[in-house]
């Protein structure tokens, strides 16, 4: 059957990256697409699974709607809050908190349409971060972060970073374990020390969990020193299908290091790359320092997602070979699977 004929009244446009099946399953999951301090009175643009979107702060709390005029098509990102009310930056029209158009400038005696209102989207503030769901159904399903809220840590929200390479290949490479001494040897790891132990790996009702333990310090290497002798180092990771992933490093005492992966789909080419940290400790020094050590590490991840090929990931079947060491990503793409995604 024609893919076009059989498109969804509401989805990508046909020269998408994403096909059909594809980006419904997806479209039903929840994503950030912004920080909170990004979202203001000013209009502020994004995407999300090929679709571009306009998110602001008004009277009613945050709107996200598509980001195009539905009179001609100019983005409402280019417009203004006025008086409550978004006004396109093309012909003036406005439309209310809740995606309305209740005035044409040029036709004083507009009463009205549903076909000039918005297609909105659901928002909600969690993590320091701005969600929304493009076909949502049920309760939302976010991923857990406690600390985020716990007055005994401290939380960091870094900028967000652009990847040219496809969300599923990015969590991949977050939770994968055995490319830490080829990698990341200038930032943590030792290059010699390249042995993975054997772990196990669960199915979880969010998607998988990992604990992970090895000899291989978090310490930056400049404080590597501060560590026991011997310590043994537990990363736990808990991933939030279909791109989020939650880290959980075991320092040494009571000293915990939470951070989250998510990514979020611009398309299959691109991945915007959103990471709350909530630590209770401040061992690695000063927000700054974390901040500089967190690009390292994912510049470094950055610079291998963007030269994969195929680029993305498809779950039913691949030419890639697998070892012991990829259990966990083995694991991830079998909960892809059993999503329905064909790519990733």
């Amino acid at each position: 059957m024609d893919q076009i004929a059989t498109r969804p009244s509401f989805g990508p446009p046909p020269e998408s990256e994403y096909i059909y099946e594809n980006w419904e399953i997806l479209a039903r999951q929840w994503y950030p697409v912004a920080r909170q301090d990004e979202v203001s009175a000013k209009p502020f643009a994004a995407v999300l699974l090929d679709i571009p979107l306009v998110l602001l702060r008004n009277s009613a709390g945050i709107l996200i709607a598509r980001n195009a005029c539905p009179h001609r098509g100019v983005p409402l990102s280019m417009g203004q809050l006025v008086q409550d009310e978004l006004v396109c930056a093309y012909h003036g029209l406005a439309f209310n908190a809740a995606g309305q158009c209740v005035r044409i400038p040029s036709q004083p005696s507009y009463k009205g349409s549903a076909k000039l209102g918005l297609k909105t989207f659901p928002a909600i503030e969690h993590l320091g971060l701005i969600w929304t769901c493009l076909l949502p159904e049920g309760e939302p399903v976010l991923p857990d972060m406690p600390e985020w809220n716990d007055p005994a840590y401290e939380t960091i929200l870094p900028p967000w970073l652009d990847i040219a390479g496809a969300p599923g290949r990015q969590l991949e490479g977050f939770i994968d374990v055995a490319h830490f001494a080829f990698v990341h040897d200038k930032a943590f790891a030792d290059p010699e020390n390249t042995v993975v132990p054997a772990y196990e790996t669960n199915v979880t009702e969010t998607g998988l969990h990992t604990d992970y333990y090895s000899d291989i310090s978090n310490y930056p290497k400049a404080l590597q020193h501060l560590a026991p002798p011997d310590f043994r180092w537990l990363r736990a990771f808990t991933i939030y299908k279909p791109y989020c992933a939650k880290l959980t490093v075991h320092f040494p005492g009571e000293q915990r290091y939470h951070i989250l992966n998510c990514a979020s789909p611009v398309s299959t080419r691109k991945t915007r790359l959103f990471v709350p940290i909530a630590r209770n400790f401040d061992t690695l020094g000063s927000v700054e320092s974390v901040l500089a050590f967190n690009a390292q590490i994912f510049a470094e991840d950055a610079a291998m997602v963007e030269t994969q090929r195929p680029i993305t990931l498809d779950p039913r079947v691949s030419e890639e070979e697998h070892f012991a060491a990829d259990r966990t990503s083995v694991t991830y793409r079998r909960v892809l699977k059993q999503m329905g995604l064909t790519q990733a």
